[in-house]
């Protein structure tokens, strides 16, 4: 297996991508705010990059990708979306399993009704929220620094509580410097206008979603309510439960690789069984009234 790096044109920045040599079902893999690909790495050189397509994207104004040419259009959750759906046919993948992460499980929930080639969809640590502030607060726990996930510029002490806050102990250096990468107009404007109502509702979109949602967060999370995570009434919940791993943080996927990734194969390989069937019409984010 081999991960090689390539760069994607798209309207609102080149993107820097990173895929891996497997041939199966293309899986995309969406990173958090102020994040990079490379976080991902524990996939992306894991056997599953043996058998599934699987990629992993630098959004608009993070790690090796460009900033925004316009940052008010691309750095919000819907701007991001777009992103993707664009990245997406610049790579000529039309049917793809999205894993989101954070920021990246809130895009990739914003992607059901955009890109129809959505086969399921794996979030973690990204609560589906609606859209009034009272419904976003209510997927999220209090915490005296969820304010630095939109602030433009964080001082090297802030840096430190946010990276910690979301890929945990021992800091990762390679969240860090993506921290430090990450353009503060990024931060600012996707927190903006997430509080101004401009994303969809998520809530609604996850719970009639009428493909598999895989519901995957660390169980001692500490920004997301996983409470509320699981007591939503999903109508396409995969495996008909939420997981909760032990010591996967806000990060499973980083913290708790080898519990996470088993559960990944198994969802992976159940889409990949889904993607070859074919499709009955036009494919939609929400199921059919």
């Amino acid at each position: 297996m081999s991960v090689t790096h390539a760069a994607v044109k798209t309207s609102h920045a080149e993107l820097a991508i990173a895929q891996t040599s497997g041939k199966g079902l293309p899986v995309l893999l969406i990173h958090g705010n102020s994040s990079c690909k490379e976080v991902f790495r524990k996939q992306l050189d894991s056997e599953l990059g043996d058998v599934y397509r699987m990629i992993a994207i630098d959004l608009p104004g993070h790690g090796e990708s460009g900033d925004a040419v316009d940052p008010e259009r691309s750095y919000s959750i819907v701007g991001y979306a777009d992103v993707v759906v664009e990245a997406l046919a610049q790579l000529g993948i039309e049917r793809a399993a999205v894993y989101g992460w954070s920021l990246g499980g809130h895009v990739a929930i914003e992607l059901l009704p955009r890109f129809p080639g959505v086969v399921g969809i794996m979030i973690s640590s990204a609560p589906p929220v609606g859209r009034s502030p009272q419904e976003i607060q209510a997927g999220f726990n209090p915490s005296p620094h969820i304010g630095l996930a939109g602030k433009a510029d964080l001082s090297p002490e802030e840096v430190e509580i946010f990276v910690r806050a979301t890929t945990g102990e021992p800091v990762d250096e390679i969240e860090r410097q993506a921290i430090v990468r990450t353009d503060g107009r990024a931060r600012a404007l996707m927190f903006a206008s997430l509080f101004a109502g401009e994303a969809s509702d998520e809530r609604e979109l996850a719970v009639n979603a009428s493909v598999p949602v895989a519901i995957v967060n660390g169980a001692d999370d500490p920004l997301v309510n996983i409470d509320y995570v699981s007591g939503l009434p999903y109508r396409n919940l995969w495996d008909s439960h939420c997981y909760a791993l032990r010591g996967g943080g806000h990060a499973p996927f980083l913290r708790a690789p080898e519990a996470f990734n088993k559960i990944l194969s198994q969802f992976l390989a159940d889409m990949a069984k889904r993607s070859a069937q074919p499709r009955a019409g036009k494919a939609s984010g929400t199921a059919a009234a």
